[in-house]
């Protein structure tokens, strides 16, 4: 189920990605300005990209910790 909802994240991640630079590409401006969005949203989605790990990898490190207790109560 957990892999299930990563999925969706992540294809909902590339879909807003991909409407964000179809938007900015069909959108009547011009090359140079273009070029400065294209770069904004890059860095404004890497940005978020890193929180989501982040924030994943903290839920993982806490899951694997309490898991790890819930074993070591129970081996006592």
């Amino acid at each position: 189920m957990a892999n299930n909802k990563g999925k969706f994240f992540l294809g909902a991640a590339l879909g807003a990605v991909a409407g964000a630079v179809a938007g900015i590409l069909f959108a009547p401006k011009s090359g140079k300005e273009t070029r400065k969005m294209i770069s904004d949203k890059t860095k404004e989605v890497v940005a978020k990209g890193k929180e989501m790990v982040e924030k994943g990898t903290e839920a993982a490190k806490e899951k694997i910790k309490d898991t790890a207790d819930t074993i070591s109560k129970k081996m006592d």
